[in-house]
C-alpha cells in the first residue's frame, strides 16, 4: 500500500468524505441501533454533517484520493472511518494514532470513543489496539430532528 497522506480536511473534501462516511456508517450500524436512526441517516444528511465537522475532521489519501478519516472533539475520537477499499491495510490504525495524538495533543490525559454494541469488527480493533472497554453507554443521537438513544459501549485511551 501507498504510504497514507494526513491533513486537516477542507470544504472541498466534503462531498467524498460524506460519501465514505454513508456508506460506512450504514455498512456498520444498521440492524444494530435504532431503525429511525437509520433511516435518518441519510446522504444528504451526512453532508451537512460534514461540512459542520470540517474543523475537527482530517483526512487520510492514498493515491491522491481520500481514503479514510477521523473526527476529534476534544477527547473524544468521534468517528473513525476507512474505505471498504481500504480496510485491513493498517490505514485504521494510522487515523487511530493520530486522532489519538491530537486528544493528547489537545491536553487531555484518557481519550475516548463510543462503538455500537453489535460492531463486533469495530470493537476487535479498538481492544487490539489498546482501547479498554470500559462497560454500557447509552449514546444520545439527534438525527432528523429526532433523539435516539444508540446502544453502545465506552471505550477508553491513556493517551498521555
Amino acid at each position: 500500500m501507498e504510504t497514507p497522506t494526513l491533513r486537516p480536511a477542507t470544504v472541498d473534501d466534503v462531498p467524498v468524505v460524506a460519501d465514505l462516511w454513508h456508506r460506512g456508517w450504514h455498512d456498520a450500524h444498521a440492524g444494530h441501533v435504532p431503525d429511525g436512526l437509520t433511516a435518518a441517516r441519510t446522504l444528504p444528511a451526512f453532508r451537512e454533517r460534514t461540512a459542520a465537522a470540517v474543523p475537527v475532521t482530517t483526512v487520510a489519501e492514498v493515491g491522491g484520493r481520500v481514503a479514510g478519516f477521523v473526527m476529534v472533539v476534544d477527547d473524544e475520537v468521534e468517528q473513525v472511518f476507512v474505505d471498504a477499499d481500504h480496510r485491513g491495510t493498517g490505514l485504521a490504525g494510522r487515523l487511530l494514532d493520530e486522532a489519538e495524538r491530537q486528544v493528547a495533543q489537545g491536553g487531555h490525559d484518557v481519550a475516548w470513543l463510543a462503538v455500537v454494541v453489535d460492531n463486533a469488527r469495530a470493537r476487535r480493533f479498538y481492544e487490539r489496539r489498546g482501547w479498554a472497554d470500559e462497560g454500557d453507554l447509552p449514546y444520545e443521537v439527534t438525527a432528523a430532528g429526532e433523539t435516539f438513544i444508540s446502544p453502545c459501549r465506552r471505550y477508553t485511551k491513556k493517551v498521555r
